[in-house]
């Protein structure tokens, strides 16, 4: 009888210390069942973590955009332009368009009238154009799309429809020569409707000015 009060004891104080332990990892699933989502136990597209983390998902792609926009430089490289190139860039927009510092102006220009994103996107086909890497041209063609083509970009260019879907087609499988037809479009806009207004500003009237006076003066 003795022996027996002893094993009951021992069973008993067993399944006391057990106890604790089962109540808590039961609490624990119970817990984890109520919010299974935030685990990822589910599929359903509805489940409302999926959907926040899809939006923070979307505020940093976007808060990505909004830095490199800002990293962008507000002129390119250039020396400073001599008052025959200047005279040059009246005579056409194809000469303006050739020289950095020429560039540089008209580019001031559209900031002021805010459409700068159609230089921007000019020179980024540019660049894509210099590219071989195919990975390279494939993350490039990427950007510019979204930063350019994209009708949620804050930056998107003014195409017609057919272009669009000659880009859709070719970012199946982008090059170098993605986005030709909208940049092509996007130099006649450029010339037919901003380089006759920026011959006609302040800002090239100025710089003329600037340096006729400077060369009197030497």
């Amino acid at each position: 009888m003795g022996s027996e009060r002893m094993e009951m004891r021992k069973r008993q104080m067993s399944t006391a210390q057990e106890t604790p332990g089962s109540a808590q990892a039961q609490n624990n699933m119970g817990n984890r069942g109520s919010n299974a989502c935030c685990f990822c136990w589910c599929c359903c597209c509805s489940c409302s973590c999926l959907t926040v983390r899809n939006q923070d998902e979307e505020r940093a792609r976007r808060a990505s955009h909004e830095l490199q926009g800002e990293g962008i430089p507000n002129c390119e490289e250039s020396p400073a332009p001599t008052l025959e190139e200047v005279n040059a860039w009246a005579q056409s927009f194809d000469k303006l368009m050739l020289t950095p510092a020429g560039r540089n102006a008209f580019r001031e220009f559209l900031r002021t009238e805010f459409s700068e994103e159609n230089m921007l996107f000019w020179m980024a086909c540019e660049e894509l154009k210099q590219e071989s890497s195919k990975s390279v041209i494939e993350e490039k063609a990427r950007l510019i799309y979204e930063d350019y083509i994209s009708i949620l970009s804050p930056k998107e260019v003014s195409l017609d429809s057919r272009v669009r879907e000659v880009i859709n087609r070719n970012m199946l499988e982008p090059s170098q020569h993605t986005f030709d037809d909208a940049q092509l479009q996007i130099y006649t806009l450029m010339h037919r409707d901003s380089y006759p207004r920026f011959m006609n500003s302040a800002i090239y009237k100025d710089l003329l000015r600037s340096l006729s006076e400077k060369s009197i003066e030497a």
